[in-house]
């Protein structure tokens, strides 16, 4: 109610701190588009975006795969930030509500579930993943083909956005929508942004986790190895035996042979 009486008279709007946008950075367009045209080079590449930075966890409290140590860290980071409400989280809990993030650990099993090939190149979308390299390891061992911004840019060109969260998230989003996948693995407003522009744009695909079923998959899996073979189990000698306890088997035991059930009683 405020602006269109404004608009209406001066017929000139001007929005504050909008003017961020990465053409006027001084990096050429074409330098951009031949970044996104050495990656399809190699073909089809994902959009990944990896939601386990330190602040996402700390504000979640989100700390499924961390070491206690990592996850006292965290905590602590929680408490110095008077403005963010919750500080006892129960990390188990928000888990079993779909409410984390999975590890990159467990985006791994989740890629490779879903049935994407190990040399699909994937552009990881996100800021720096909390545990660096190290919790990055077994996503890579299974997907070698992994890039990051960080690759793309000369450190040069990065360096003018260091400092500056938004335009590296402009980044990632200029990346994300010209993927042929993008996959984000937490539900934010990046993810939500990406999802309407590539429904915009009608031919990308966006893969969207339901992350409160992906939890119980993912703890049966982990919990049930299931190449391990049993060191023992129930062998029924007579299987026909077990069929006839639930149902009348005259017809398969034969003439002259009773039920199961009959011979048990």
């Amino acid at each position: 109610m405020q602006i269109l009486p404004l608009f209406n008279k001066h017929k000139v709007v001007h929005f504050n701190k909008t003017d961020a946008r990465l053409e006027n950075n001084g990096i050429s367009l074409d330098l951009q588009r031949l970044r996104f045209h050495l990656l399809r080079d190699k073909g089809p590449f994902m959009a990944l975006h990896l939601r386990y930075e330190m602040d996402m966890l700390a504000f979640s409290g989100c700390t499924q795969g961390c070491t206690a140590e990592e996850a006292e860290e965290l905590k602590r980071m929680r408490y110095a930030f008077p403005w963010w409400r919750e500080k006892e989280i129960v990390s188990e809990e928000r888990r079993s509500q779909g409410l984390c993030p999975p590890t990159p650990e467990e985006t791994s099993l989740v890629l490779q579930a879903l049935g994407f090939d190990k040399d699909m190149q994937i552009n990881i979308a996100s800021g720096e993943i909390y545990g660096s390299e190290r919790r990055l390891a077994t996503l890579r061992a299974a997907y070698p083909q992994i890039v990051k911004k960080e690759m793309l840019l000369d450190p040069k060109e990065l360096q003018q956005f260091h400092n500056h969260s938004s335009q590296m998230a402009a980044l990632d989003f200029m990346v994300s929508i010209a993927s042929n996948t993008f996959i984000p693995t937490y539900d934010g407003n990046m993810a939500k942004l990406v999802e309407g522009h590539c429904r915009y744009l009608g031919f990308k695909r966006t893969v969207l986790l339901d992350h409160k079923k992906l939890v119980v998959l993912l703890d049966l899996y982990q919990n049930v190895i299931v190449d391990k073979p049993k060191e023992e189990d129930y062998f029924y000698a007579n299987t026909l035996e077990c069929l006839c306890e639930q149902r009348d088997c005259d017809d398969l035991l034969g003439p002259g042979k009773r039920n199961f059930s009959e011979v048990s009683s």
